[in-house]
């Protein structure tokens, strides 16, 4: 069953589910067996109210119940076994048992509840997730391409990284970016900049108009938020800097050409890995952020880099450059890249991803998103 399915509630695997399940019932017999034989003063019965109340933790309110019943009726055989149901201590003990099995099994109805809406939230979110996120294509023209995204929280399906492919009639244009912020801000500002990149990539423009459509991506998603300098807090929220933006690189890859053209508005910039070397793509003249066009000149540069066949590009989100390992330090991406130079784009993001990992101890500070991109040689 898919875990990822409406209504579908996690559960314990069969062999570890039936292991919980015997705990329970071994505390009744051992309960129960060493009740009887102990001397008549001395009352164990009390312990059986964990029974219930640990089969709630991990099970649902029916199996609860049951237990709590043989608990109850394991109770009632002590109490047969040392003197009679009507003895008083006998009879608190079988009542207070009964009312906590009752309060166990609600709470183990609430649990159950609670776990399937969240299981129906992350079936919302993963689907979400495949439509906002598309997976890239493997191959796009004489490309090879591979991608990864790594959330920072164990239970997030994305952030407010992204990455998309379009193709065009002469080549294949590429967008990786990274919202400013966490949460649904950051993934409505993503959402945002992907819609437009997707509407917009594959007509017949230069790299500056798209970058201007993405730019308008951005604007719009502050539009909806209010008009600056109008209304209650109007002062505040023009002195504010906590402004919408989107770093990211947008890349214009021809099908005919060595050659890889790019604007970086204000993103880590990527890396050429060729015969051993890893070469950092800087551009002389980086692009404001996208939605900083009002705070900075949107002054737009197109630069131009070889991309020769067997030629691989790592393009790559702040949040790889800022995972740290045990001593807080960042990890050194293109260090650990030089090992790894002429691995076809979906091991080097397998090793990438491990390693990555690794050195941060298995948690990131910050989701990262990681697209490799090789050019292949020509079909014949």
């Amino acid at each position: 069953m898919d875990a990822r399915r409406p209504g579908f509630v996690p559960r314990v695997s069969r062999a570890g589910g039936r292991l919980l399940l015997a705990v329970p019932f071994a505390l009744i017999a051992a309960v129960t067996v060493v009740d009887v034989l102990v001397p008549p003063d001395v009352h164990l019965g009390p312990f059986l109210i964990a029974a219930p109340a640990m089969t709630a933790s991990f099970a649902g309110p029916r199996m609860t119940a049951f237990v709590g019943a043989v608990a109850v009726l394991a109770q009632s055989t002590v109490a047969l076994a040392r003197t009679s149901l009507t003895d008083l201590n006998h009879t608190y003990q079988i009542v207070a048992l009964i009312l906590i099995s009752i309060i166990a099994t609600f709470f183990a109805y609430l649990r159950e509840r609670d776990e399937s809406r969240v299981t129906r939230l992350r079936s919302i979110a993963h689907a979400a997730q495949s439509v906002v996120l598309r997976p890239l294509p493997h191959r796009a023209g004489p490309l090879h391409i591979a991608s990864v995204y790594l959330a920072a929280e164990e239970e997030a399906q994305m952030g407010g990284d992204l990455y998309a492919a379009a193709r065009t009639a002469h080549g294949t244009r590429l967008l990786i970016g990274d919202a400013r912020g966490k949460g649904l801000d950051a993934i409505s500002e993503a959402s945002l900049v992907l819609g437009a990149f997707r509407v917009t990539a594959r007509r017949e423009q230069d790299l500056p108009e798209l970058v201007g459509h993405l730019e308008a991506g951005v604007g719009s998603a502050e539009d909806t938020n209010g008009v600056p300098g109008e209304g209650p807090g109007a002062d505040e929220t023009a002195d504010s800097t906590d402004e919408a933006f989107v770093t990211a690189v947008v890349l214009d890859i021809p099908d005919h050409e060595p050659v890889v053209r790019l604007v970086n508005c204000g993103h880590p910039p990527p890396l050429l890995l060729r015969t051993g070397q890893v070469i950092p793509l800087d551009t002389a003249d980086a692009s404001p952020p996208l939605g900083l066009s009002d705070v900075l000149a949107p002054d737009v540069t197109v630069e131009t880099f070889p991309f020769d066949v067997g030629d691989v590009l790592l393009l790559y989100t702040d949040g790889v450059l800022e995972a740290r390992d045990d001593s807080r330090a960042f990890y050194p991406l293109a260090e650990r890249l030089t090992a790894w130079v002429g691995y076809d784009p979906p091991t080097l993001l397998g090793r990438l991803r491990a390693d990555l990992q690794a050195y941060a101890g298995g948690h990131l500070g910050d989701d990262a998103a990681l697209v490799a991109v090789e050019r292949l040689a020509p079909a014949p």
